[in-house]
């Protein structure tokens, strides 16, 4: 696949994840896709492979989130797709709004996203997440 198809699925990959299109989102991702997202003591942190992974994946986090993500630029060698962009949100256990900014280098193979490696603010979102001791959840 050339560059241009490549950046063209991550764009997809994004437009399915905005429309909280799942099964468009499916499509666009290898049966062996490992997404891995980095930290610990945290409800999205860890590595989530295969469509049942990212199924949970996805579950998980609406549960645990409102976000809107923008994907602000795109740069592509062979494979690999580097995207960078900026997100808001909140963490709905402790109604706590974040803004994050991010990149993700993302492979893909065959016309799939095979691999997705997030940088984020983790601690922005870990901020978030901050429960207070005198406050309810």
């Amino acid at each position: 696949m050339s560059i241009e198809e490549n950046v063209q699925t991550v764009k997809d990959f994004f437009a399915a994840i905005g429309r909280g299109d799942r099964e468009g989102l499916l499509a666009l991702v290898a049966n062996d896709i490992e997404w891995i997202i980095p930290g610990e003591d945290w409800p999205l942190a860890g590595t989530h492979r295969g469509r049942a992974g990212l199924t949970n994946l996805l579950e998980t986090a609406s549960k645990a989130m409102e976000t809107s993500a923008e994907p602000r630029e795109y740069v592509a060698q062979g494979n690999r797709v580097l995207v960078i962009g900026f997100a808001t949100g909140k963490v709905k256990a402790t109604n706590k709004t974040f803004e994050d900014h991010w990149a993700w280098a993302i492979t893909i193979r065959d016309g799939k996203v095979k691999n997705i490696r997030e940088y984020i603010d983790t601690q922005a979102l870990a901020r978030a997440s901050e429960m207070r001791a005198d406050s309810a959840p």
